[in-house]
């Protein structure tokens, strides 16, 4: 993912003048990305309510077994690195197509242009039926860095599988799901293989995007909720300004709901991501990222991204925010 320079000076100004205590600007810089774009939210404004709410005899929320996703999140870091062509990325592939037997499960393979040549890539899609007509995504990337072959990513890439295989848990064994059809995906290449530009990053989300639009499935799709860098220690979900506010409004509420709200939205910035693709054919988007990790990110694409800085609690907490999410889009009119 990178970050919009979009308003980063305007940005950083109101913060610098928030903040007169804080020597350093909140830019984020790194061979491959561009500088962030952050800001405190604006004091008065207040989520948009949710419309429409759950009838009373609406079903318990769902809970993410966090403890299993953290495990898995681990068994995933195992593998080593798994950028495009590794020994790491053939074990994820093969781990995801082995947990997820006796799921509905579509290998969506096809080959990417890259500055570093053609690749094979595969996206991992989990389908669970529902009784009503519309379709949930949630997803999130199972490659790491390709610019560094020695990168573990285990939030960065290990987070983001680790948490939706955990999901597919909830859901699997229903013989259909109340309300919407969910759909779990997991992407192969979104790390840029060069330096991230439109071209370069998010090949599986940006290659699906189109094929969804070709044949009528984006229309179809209630919501994409993409979990990215989610299993911080210290967890603060960012407000993207890239994603649909009102789906953000949503998962807002949604972790209001369960007490979580002190972890979402406490900072404003712009992220470049697998949403946007979706996004860019008509799809309600949301980026769930925590692009805080630790003082200045400063273990973002580093050889410091490692198991001992995430938490299961923090996985946790993001994995009971999206069910309740999908609970509140079924409820909504």
């Amino acid at each position: 993912m990178k970050i919009s320079e979009q308003v980063a000076q305007v940005l950083l100004i109101m913060v610098l003048l928030l903040s007169p205590g804080i020597g350093c600007s909140n830019n984020k810089t790194d061979s491959d990305t561009a500088k962030a774009a952050v800001a405190a939210p604006d004091a008065n404004a207040q989520p948009t309510p949710v419309e429409g709410e759950l009838p009373a005899d609406a079903s318990p929320p769902d809970h993410v077994n966090a403890n299993q996703a953290m495990d898995y999140v681990k068994q995933i870091v195992g593998f080593g690195p798994r950028y495009l062509g590794s020994p790491g990325h053939q074990k994820t592939e093969d781990f995801l197509r082995s947990h997820l037997q006796g799921v509905e499960l579509e290998v969506d393979s096809f080959t990417a242009s890259t500055p570093s040549g053609s690749f094979p890539m595969r996206n991992y899609i989990a389908k669970f039926p529902g009784t009503k007509d519309g379709i949930v995504v949630i997803s999130g990337h199972y490659d790491t860095l390709y610019t560094d072959k020695q990168f573990l990513g285990a939030n960065d890439g290990g987070s983001s599988t680790g948490l939706p295989l955990a999901l597919a848990d909830v859901f699997r064994g229903k013989k259909k799901l109340d309300g919407y059809s969910v759909w779990i995906v997991w992407f192969d290449g979104e790390e840029a293989f060069q330096k991230w530009s439109a071209t370069d990053g998010a090949y599986g989300s940006r290659h699906l995007a189109q094929k969804w639009k070709q044949d009528g499935t984006a229309g179809k799709l209630k919501g994409f909720l993409l979990l990215d860098m989610v299993g911080d220690k210290d967890l603060n979900i960012n407000r993207d300004q890239n994603s649909t506010p009102w789906l953000l409004d949503l998962i807002y509420e949604a972790a209001s709901r369960l007490g979580y709200q002190s972890h979402f939205f406490g900072r404003l910035n712009a992220v470049e991501d697998d949403h946007q693709a979706f996004g860019a054919v008509g799809v309600p988007v949301a980026d769930l990222i925590d692009f805080d990790y630790g003082y200045n990110d400063v273990f973002w694409h580093s050889r410091e991204d490692t198991v001992d800085k995430l938490s299961a609690q923090s996985l946790g907490i993001v994995g009971d925010v999206v069910l309740e999410s999908v609970r509140l889009l079924n409820a909504k009119k």
